[in-house]
């Protein structure tokens, strides 16, 4: 299990101030408001950032960070990926994971058959899609509903799926 969880990627800067506009990769971006620190990924360690503002345009999030007052302070940040601790993170429903913990897993059905890994959750207005990439590189999408996925072991990283009639047609 990842030990930190992406919330948001800083897309750009905001004004001249230190603000940056983050792209959030979260289900719920509100949550900017109860967190109190993030942790910036700058590629060779983790920055820990206090939240000293929070604000919404659109469908971003404007986060102010503690110490850092001008825009040439914030700059070398676009770009970057911002996480949480997994004790920071949001807390899960039941049948609910973590999309951090479902990519990479191994994806067989209840027939026996492994179809390949994992990799990627595509949101969409309804439910979720896994999109699960097989050993020949292509792309199988199964509808992350109680019909098709039957099991979802985090440990072991499996997930047993049904196979609903016509998803494997092509």
């Amino acid at each position: 299990m990842e030990q930190f969880l992406r919330v948001g990627v800083i897309s750009s800067t905001h004004g001249v101030r230190g603000e940056v506009k983050v792209y959030p990769t979260t289900d719920d971006p509100a949550r900017f408001q109860r967190l109190q620190k993030v942790l910036l990924d700058t590629g060779k360690g983790h920055l820990p950032l206090e939240i000293d503002g929070v604000r919404f345009f659109k469908n971003l999030v404007i986060l102010k960070f503690r110490g850092l007052d001008s825009i040439e302070a914030v700059e070398r940040y676009k770009g970057m990926d911002l996480y949480v601790s997994r004790e920071d993170a949001v807390p899960l429903a039941e049948n609910e994971n973590y999309i951090a913990d479902l990519i990479g897993m191994e994806v067989c059905t209840d027939e026996g058959q492994t179809l390949g890994e994992l990799s990627d959750v595509l949101a969409t207005g309804a439910n979720d899609v896994y999109v699960v990439k097989t050993s020949e590189g292509k792309e199988i999408l199964l509808p992350a509903i109680r019909d098709c996925i039957l099991e979802v072991n985090v440990e072991e990283k499996r997930m047993l799926v049904h196979v609903l009639e016509g998803l494997l047609d092509l």
